[in-house]
């Protein structure tokens, strides 16, 4: 299939684009490209419009009929990064030709035809980002701590074991590959229990999926009991954590085969599917676009959209894996349905309130690269469609799990905005890239699809992006102070805020908050060199106290000097007070004496 194919009028004049926060629209020259919709405009001053076809979400067509004749009509594009954009087109026949190209470009099923495939960077890329966070360098961490209780094992190489993981996985050195070959088939999808994360006090985080359940389902598993056993080290007790729902859609461990695990059930949300989360997503981008609705009405709206309550759920149970962790110091075990969704989140979050290194941009990518990626979430599954998609006309499998978990990322970074290196900037970019992206770092749905597609070698990363300076300044919190103790989150409904920087965006206008940030950065930058200033001056008096003291120390010991030659010269004059001629004559008196 060619674009050309797809792109029935590639260039048209007069088109009217009307967004949230305009009143007046633009009038300007649309252009369809093969991956982008363009339009530009020749007054001074107004931006033009570049935007990826695989942001689109949702295409609506609003006819403009008169007197039973079509006059043109509107196509209402709802996209992805929460926009909504209206084209006004007058001619009829280029409003059915763009708006049936649109459709068809905005959903394309072959991955290899989406833009990060063609795209060329126009920058030198500084480092690879496919190779920043290779599980060989995240298990060197370890072993840089002393810690040879764990191993690299390459048994999923094939990705036969789980198609789900990534080929290389830390487990516990004690355990064979055999056991984990039968361990997986125990659990859902072969997601058998892997390192995620090692505290500082050598407690261990695990995750995997939940054990198969149905007729014909072995109940017990030996090789699974060893691999949990195995991390158990000197604590007497580890915890099962469970974030999935009570119901039918939930098993666990027996706790007969597993009794020196307790069992913890905190439950993300009461659903048996994750499009409850899109669902919830839904609900919650309809009131926030509703801009014209009471405050009481939107305040119950929000509430009933349930979104706030899935936040402060994960970050509930996120406080208990982690005070298990490092209160305990015991190892944890969480699962969740198949491990692909509020496991991941649960995980993730864990790591963000004990390890002061995931507060950090490198720290995220390598928590994002190792936790979602190498752990296997179906990115080009779940974000195939977004809040914008009727239910009807999208998959089961959709949902907004990754946003859930940057929603919790940013609660946290609103109570303690001094302990994280960046700021909602960067969560911001990390969610419209998941969508939507000229980069390959979340093309696919596991590790497995990525490497059939080429990606590491055909596609630029996101990391390589992200990582430039000019790029990484725009992206640093001013407030930051690196704090490397942990962090502990209030998880009172009252601590819990709405992400506006994200969800109202586009319906409320957010320059003002802008200019209180640039406020912001300026007085921090004053702040800072205010400080370099002080420095500087303390080292330059420091260095004047230094030659003032050399000088005084000099100056005294001339003043001892001048005393001493002085003390010399009068003990001379004292001790021989003839000098050389009254010893002669006391001599030769002496002899005429004796004569």
């Amino acid at each position: 299939m060619e674009f050309a194919e797809l792109i029935l009028t590639p260039k048209l004049d007069g088109v009217l684009l009307y967004d949230q926060l305009n009143d007046r629209p633009i009038d300007g020259t649309l252009c369809i490209t093969g991956h982008h919709l363009i339009l530009s405009t020749r007054k001074e001053g107004a931006q033009e419009l570049w935007l990826l076809h695989q942001n689109i979400d949702l295409v609506e067509r609003k006819p403009n009929i008169v007197n039973n004749i079509l006059e043109g009509g509107t196509i209402i594009l709802k996209c992805k990064d929460l926009r909504i954009i209206a084209l006004k087109i007058s001619s009829p026949q280029e409003y059915f030709n763009i708006s049936n190209s649109i459709e068809q470009l905005s959903n394309l099923e072959e991955t290899r035809m989406l833009y990060p495939f063609f795209y060329i960077p126009m920058y030198n890329i500084l480092e690879d980002g496919y190779a920043l966070y290779r599980p060989e360098q995240e298990f060197g961490k370890l072993l840089a701590n002393g810690d040879n209780e764990w191993r690299l094992t390459t048994v999923n190489g094939a990705y036969q074991v789980c198609p789900t993981y990534g080929a290389k996985l830390v487990v516990a050195r004690s355990i064979t590959d055999e056991q984990i070959v039968q361990s997986a088939a125990f659990r859902d999808g072969g997601r058998f229990p892997v390192l995620s994360y090692r505290h500082a006090n050598g407690a261990a985080m695990l995750r995997s999926a939940q054990p198969l359940a149905g007729p014909g389902v072995t109940k017990r598993c030996r090789a699974d009991e060893a691999i949990l056993n195995a991390v158990l080290g000197r604590s007497k007790k580890g915890f099962i954590f469970d974030t999935w729902a009570k119901g039918k859609s939930s098993t666990t461990e027996t706790d007969q085969h597993y009794s020196q695990w307790k069992k913890v059930t905190r439950p993300i949300g009461q659903f048996s599917s994750v499009s409850a989360l899109l669902d919830s997503f839904i609900k919650l981008m309809e009131a926030c676009n509703d801009v014209q609705c009471s405050s009481d009405k939107w305040l119950a709206r929000l509430e009933l959209s349930g979104w706030l309550g899935y936040v402060l759920n994960a970050l509930n149970g996120a406080c208990v894996v982690a005070q298990c962790l490092d209160q305990e110091g015991s190892p944890v075990l969480v699962h969740g349905g198949k491990g692909l969704d509020t496991t991941l989140v649960v995980t993730s979050l864990v790591q963000i309130i004990l390890n002061p290194d995931s507060r950090t941009i490198r720290g995220l990518q390598a928590l994002i690269d190792r936790e979602w990626l190498q752990g296997g979430y179906p990115f080009s599954t779940r974000h195939k469609h977004s809040c914008y998609t009727p239910t009807n006309q999208r998959r089961k499998s959709s949902s907004a799990t990754f946003l859930l978990f940057l929603d919790c990322v940013y609660q946290l970074y609103a109570q303690f905005p001094c302990s994280f290196e960046y700021d909602h900037r960067l969560l911001v970019t990390l969610f419209e890239h998941s969508y939507f992206s000229q980069y390959g770092t979340f093309l696919g749905d596991c590790e497995r699809d990525r490497v059939q597609l080429k990606v590491t070698t055909r596609t630029t990363s996101l990391w390589s992006h992200l990582n430039r300076p000019e790029v990484v300044k725009s992206l640093l919190n001013p407030l930051y102070e690196p704090n490397p103790a942990v962090i502990w989150p209030s998880v009172a409904p009252i601590s819990i805020v709405l992400w506006s920087e994200l969800y109202t965006r586009w319906s409320i206008d957010q320059s003002q908050l802008k200019i209180n940030f640039g406020h912001i950065q300026a007085l921090v930058s004053r702040e800072k060199d205010l400080r370099s200033r002080v420095v500087k001056l303390r080292r330059q008096l420091s260095e004047l106290q230094r030659e003032y003291q050399q000088q005084q120390q000099q100056q005294h010991q001339q003043q001892q000097l001048g005393r001493s030659e002085k003390n010399g010269n009068t003990g001379d004059d004292t001790d021989d007070p003839g000098a050389d001629g009254d010893e002669e004559s006391v001599s030769s008196d002496a002899l005429g004496s004796s004569k």
